[in-house]
């Protein structure tokens, strides 16, 4: 009770948005991937409501679905059922009614209050510290202020890490290495990754991993994209790994018609003048029911931000278990509306942001990029990794880079027409080599020398 007999104030909370949030959560496992995005467990005011939330989270990491069941069992688990409210309360929780507003809309709320609570608990701390008086050290003062205000206005959703001991860890790669046979017993290339579709490459690198990222990167024309629908379409038509390409310079169709030629041998020029012969409709209908099959999403939608393609590469790897993700091209990608200083400086964040979905998904990331004019200034037209464009952080960062050279795109005549280097030029886990493949421009594809 307050001096004047009255109950404190109560905080801003709304209880009612913190269910709905909940209620979203416990009945479909998109909400679950996109609350993530919103909110954190200290942004519910009922310390019940936290708890519910975390362990939702839990379930969800475990890639089981989260439900009454599943979430109660989690919170009998860790002994904080009681705490939660228990069964009763969940079950009330997915048996309540909906509001007229979106869960989104809800869990903005969630958001919108937690705000406003940690502003106001803020600002009595900063009130604490204008009450000792003029400060001595102006600086530091100012310094606390702002930080003050900072953490409470803070909306980054980026949860702590766990720690991770070296015990567990151990564990976790005695188990991959025990789950890949030996080339030797098995008579493969040793393929541990996404396979690339290409032997000698797949010998070197193990495959694409999870939880790296990687770049192709060419000359304007010279086939990164191409290269990047290669690695694609081994991975989602050949081997049904979920995949998703997010192309921000070619239509979905464009894309479609380029893949429907690599995969049926029809020429790509055949499909763009609507000229196809009987024969090239035979090799689409033997194709297409693989083709149709396969596991692709390919998005051509344009995004405001950087963040808005990274929260729906989440959405995406949330509904459909995303094995790779390839994004065409990296430095088409709007990064935010904060001022930046320089492109440079832009494409730096977007790689590090890349990175980090690698990380956070444990999936592959490929990024096409683009080259500066470096290797077209020299007798010697092959590209070295110093020609990646725009920022010093993509050599710095990624984990494999593979770069593009063919002689015939500087030299119609030479001898090597029709051939390709793919040109490891970075490998952080192994050598680096440079591998000939040919280049089948018509049918828009790379494949084995021997093909």
């Amino acid at each position: 009770m307050t001096e004047e007999g009255l109950p404190p104030a109560q905080p801003p909370h709304d209880l009612a948005a913190e269910k709905a949030v909940l209620r979203a959560m416990l009945r479909s496992p998109q909400a679950v991937a996109d609350v993530i995005e919103i909110l954190a467990g200290p942004d519910f005011h009922r310390p019940a409501h936290e708890l519910i939330h975390d362990a939702v989270l839990t379930v969800h990491a475990r890639g089981e679905t989260p439900d009454v069941l599943t979430v109660t069992a989690e919170l009998d688990r860790t002994g904080r059922l009681t705490q939660a409210g228990g069964h009763g309360y969940l079950h009330t929780l997915t048996s309540g009614s909906t509001t007229g507003d979106t869960w989104r809309k809800s869990a903005e709320r969630v958001l919108a209050t937690s705000v406003l609570r940690r502003t106001l608990q803020a600002a009595a701390r900063i009130e604490d510290l204008v009450a000792h008086g003029i400060p001595h050290d102006l600086d530091g003062f100012v310094d606390t202020v702002q930080a003050e205000i900072h953490a409470a206005t803070l909306l980054d959703r980026t949860p702590t890490p766990p720690d991770r001991p070296l015990t567990g860890i151990l564990e976790g790669v005695l188990d991959e290495l025990g789950a890949h046979p030996r080339p030797a017993d098995t008579g493969t290339t040793g393929t541990t990754g996404i396979p690339t579709g290409f032997a000698d490459l797949d010998l070197l690198t193990g495959g694409f991993r999870p939880g790296q990222f990687n770049i192709i990167a060419a000359r304007p024309a010279l086939g990164s994209s191409t290269l990047a629908l290669n690695f694609l379409r081994t991975a989602s038509i050949r081997h049904g790994i979920p995949a998703a390409l997010f192309s921000l310079e070619g239509r979905r169709a464009d894309i479609t018609m380029r893949l429907l030629s690599a995969e049926a041998r029809v020429a790509l020029h055949h499909m763009r003048s609507n000229t196809l012969t009987d024969d090239d409709w035979t090799r689409l209908a033997r194709r297409m029911p693989d083709v149709s099959a396969a596991p692709l999403h390919i998005q051509d939608d344009g995004y405001a931000t950087f963040s808005d393609l990274r929260a729906h590469c989440r959405r995406l790897h949330a509904r459909h278990g995303l094995g790779m993700i390839v994004i065409d091209k990296l430095q088409l990608i709007p990064y935010g509306t904060r001022p930046r200083t320089s492109r440079y400086e832009e494409v730096s964040d977007i790689c590090l942001g890349l990175t980090r979905l690698a990380k956070e998904l444990q999936i592959p990331v490929l990024a096409v990029s683009t080259l500066s004019r470096g290797p077209e200034r020299r007798p010697d037209k092959t590209p070295v990794l110093s020609d990646l464009r725009d920022s010093g952080v993509l050599e710095a960062n990624a984990d494999l880079v593979i770069l593009i050279h063919r002689e015939d795109a500087y030299d119609k005549d030479s001898p090597r027409a029709g051939e390709a280097d793919l040109i490891v030029a970075k490998h952080r886990y192994g050598p680096t080599a440079t591998l000939t493949v040919a280049y089948q421009g018509h049918y828009g594809r790379f494949v084995e020398l021997a093909s």
